[in-house]
């Protein structure tokens, strides 16, 4: 006689909810396919005489999707630059760098790991357009962001070099000067015209 067909998964999990069983066709149709209902599934047919079982897998795949992107930065010459790009898909996306369109290769001050780069030390050099690349079989995504590299001539607007009265003889006195520039200054102290130099005070 005509056998009977019904559908499960083999790990014993429900069918999912969406599905829809066409028993007469022996179709089992799931919309909106995730995840979660990626598996095992059996289709047994039987009737008086006997059962038989047919299986299959049910892979779900996904061409990657961005998490998190890069942005443009601007840093100043001898800063330290990180950028973090991540995409879901499945299989799990793999990364790479371009600069200005070329491959970007892990050397010195460059380090590269999955989603990652990181430029320490920055120089003008450093200055470009930048791109994460995720991929997997099913597809490829770009992200892109601007490096600029700015230099800064010493600048002392935010600084200020306290006037000390120095209150009791023998007393210690610290002056700090730290002006904004980059790349790093050099440098030197005067007490009037005079250059200072080191000694035992």
């Amino acid at each position: 006689p005509v056998p009977t067909i019904s559908w499960r998964r083999a790990d014993g999990k429900q069918l999912p909810r969406k599905a829809r069983r066409h028993r007469s066709s022996g179709l089992l149709e799931i919309p909106n396919f995730q995840q979660e209902d990626a598996g095992l599934y059996e289709c047994v047919a039987e009737n008086v005489r006997g059962k038989n079982v047919a299986r299959g897998q049910l892979t779900f795949y996904a061409q990657p999707s961005w998490t998190q992107q890069i942005r443009d930065v601007r840093a100043a010459i001898e800063e330290r630059v990180s950028w973090e790009c991540r995409a879901s898909g499945r299989p799990k996306p793999s990364y790479r760098w371009l600069k200005d369109g070329e491959p970007l290769l892990p050397q010195g001050r460059v380090q590269l790991e999955q989603g990652s780069l990181t430029i320490a030390n920055v120089s003008l050099s450093d200055a470009g357009m930048y791109q994460c690349v995720a991929e997997n079989r099913h597809g490829v995504i770009f992200a892109s962001a601007e490096l600029s590299v700015i230099a800064i001539g010493p600048d002392f607007s935010k600084t200020l070099l306290k006037k000390l009265t120095l209150v009791k003889v023998g007393g210690e006195v610290i002056i700090e000067c730290k002006p904004k520039a980059s790349p790093r200054p050099t440098y030197s102290w005067k007490k009037g015209k005079d250059i200072l130099r080191e000694n035992e005070r």
